[in-house]
């Protein structure tokens, strides 16, 4: 996510590093091996959003709250996690719940064998499965403290990597897989933040659907507030409220007098459940 590790210079360059092209792959079912399990219903939120590297005062929640946005995405945890987040209790989220904002949990986990950077925490071929269920434990334990329940999403961050490096893509789907196996043992639903010309294409084209993540947020900033237009893979993925679209980074906004620096996001997925 644009500046919680990285700059905006470091990331394009990434994303130009990783190729732009993408390639349409074949459709996905929604989230894989629910049926087992009674699920709590699904919150949706189809509008826009905003993510910020620390959550926001209550202050300024409140005068944020103005239409332009209905949602917010938060870090709930991961070792990756780039700020500090001294705001984001569970109170918090109780108060900005009741004044009518939708959340969107993102937890900042292990990050690719071959990528740049040195995150402090990385997966290999070796961890990538146990470091997932792992990860995907402390995701649920750090989402249910903050009083997001059951059902709600947590969307795991995957930043830009070579895709190409097979034994990289394979330890990274490795986790993932890991970690959304882990969400759902617990019934919470498995969502994926990740660049359209990278990590988020890794998902999207896969083609072992098996345990992989039922809600794509994929970032691609074209400043088109659009979950359909530039969907860049087939039409019949990730259907049914399963999208999201980081569209616009390191954008300086006012509302109530209050500035915050965020990105902008075009939803039309799942969102906590809390209250």
């Amino acid at each position: 996510m644009a500046g919680h590790r990285q700059s905006k210079k470091r990331r394009y360059l990434t994303w130009a590093v990783t190729g732009a092209a993408v390639v349409a792959g074949a459709g996905i079912a929604a989230q894989t091996s629910m049926a087992a399990t009674t699920w709590p219903a699904q919150k949706t939120f189809t509008g826009r959003a905003f993510d910020t590297c620390s959550a926001p005062s209550l202050p300024a929640m409140k005068a944020w709250h103005t239409g332009f946005y209905g949602a917010a995405a938060v870090y709930v945890g991961g070792q990756n996690r780039g700020c500090a987040q001294p705001n984001l209790t569970a109170s918090w989220v109780k108060s900005v719940s009741s004044l009518g904002w939708k959340l969107i949990p993102i937890y900042v986990g292990a990050q690719p064998p071959c990528q740049s950077g040195s995150s402090p925490e990385k997966l290999t071929v070796a961890t990538a499965a146990s470091l997932g269920a792992k990860d995907a434990a402390d995701a649920v334990a750090k989402a249910s403290a903050l009083g997001m329940k059951a059902g709600s999403p947590v969307y795991l961050d995957m930043e830009a990597y070579d895709v190409t490096n097979k034994a990289c893509d394979d330890a990274v789907l490795t986790y993932v897989r890991a970690f959304d196996k882990g969400l759902r043992a617990k019934t919470y639903r498995s969502g994926y933040y990740g660049f359209s010309s990278s990590s988020a294409k890794a998902i999207a084209t896969a083609t072992d659907r098996t345990d992989l993540p039922g809600n794509l947020w994929y970032a691609l900033w074209d400043k088109q507030n659009t979950t359909t237009a530039d969907w860049p893979w087939a039409a019949n993925q990730f259907t049914n409220h399963s999208r999201g679209h980081q569209y616009m980074v390191n954008s300086k906004e006012t509302y109530g007098g209050v500035t915050l620096t965020v990105d902008r996001d075009a939803w039309d997925a799942p969102v906590a459940v809390t209250g």
